[in-house]
């Protein structure tokens, strides 16, 4: 069993494994599972994240507060033009990023990578690689498990949570998680795989957790559109040959000091931040009176 990025490495590497079968039977041995049921219960979740992708680019979802929704719609209509700076795949991932984050604010169903509030990147990286490499399910499946890996390490090291950690907790976890996955699947090294977790996380320390009206729409879901442009460019750039100059590990308590030392005004708390700028306490006031 791992506890920290450094021992998932060294197993992956001295087995010879890819860092998704690591996972895989770390879950058999921790669950009593054989490897067909761990598998069935990530290709649940993989169909939970479909259904909500789907249903974001395809219909006019609105949040019961009318804060968000519609944006993905816009986003892959404005790609249908031929007409974008950064690229089909990127916007393609960032449009599904932010599908998945407007059906969580609609009260649909979605799966929480690491959490509901981070939920888009992870889906969103992987449905946008799918489309541009025809990704089997097998494939699909590995790079959930490549992510849940990351995002076990995190959890048990630092922090998920944005109430605890800001939303470099949240958002960042889910960047960092996605950049790792998506260096397995395009036939990256485990170790290149912690340097672009490594990579997305540093650029978002320092996030903070500042819902305007306490609810998770806004800023939520648009930090999950940056989360998914960011987890791209660091797997481009840990696969390119680049490395972070801090190691994976350090990064990760670096993010969980930075988030012990933030304010409450800024985790969670809609106290600060963009909250409590004046119009997102019009916004606040509108909703709830």
């Amino acid at each position: 069993m791992f506890r920290n990025v450094s021992e998932l490495i060294e197993l992956a590497e001295s087995q010879e494994m890819a860092i998704s079968e690591v996972m895989i039977t770390q879950e058999m041995e921790v669950q009593e599972k054989t490897r067909e049921e761990v598998l069935a219960a990530m290709k649940q979740n993989l169909q939970v994240m479909e259904v909500a992708v789907e249903r974001g680019i395809t219909q006019d979802v609105r949040s019961h507060s009318g804060l968000t929704g519609g944006d993905a719609i816009l986003l892959q209509k404005y790609i249908q033009s031929g007409n974008n700076l950064s690229g089909d795949t990127l916007l393609d991932a960032v449009s599904k990023a932010v599908a998945t984050n407007e059906v969580n604010a609609a009260m649909g169903t979605i799966c929480a990578t690491p959490t509901a509030g981070s939920a888009g990147v992870v889906p969103g990286t992987l449905f946008a690689l799918t489309k541009k490499l025809a990704l089997t399910e097998e494939q699909k499946l590995k790079y959930l498990f490549t992510a849940g890996a990351f995002g076990f390490v995190v959890a048990n090291n630092s922090s998920i949570s944005g109430a605890a950690g800001g939303c470099q907790a949240e958002v960042g976890t889910s960047t960092g998680m996605a950049a790792a996955a998506i260096v397995e699947v395009m036939g990256g090294m485990p170790e290149q795989s912690a340097h672009a977790m490594a990579i997305a996380l540093k650029n978002m320390l320092g996030l903070v957790c500042d819902p305007v009206a306490g609810l998770v729409e806004v800023p939520c879901v648009k930090r999950n559109a940056m989360g998914a442009a960011n987890a791209l460019v660091a797997a481009d750039m840990a696969l390119a040959g680049i490395e972070s100059r801090i190691p994976c590990d350090e990064v990760i308590h670096a993010m969980f000091l930075v988030g012990q030392s933030m304010p409450i005004t800024l985790k969670g708390t809609a106290l600060g931040g963009l909250a409590a700028t004046p119009t997102g306490k019009k916004l606040e006031k509108m909703i709830f009176g």
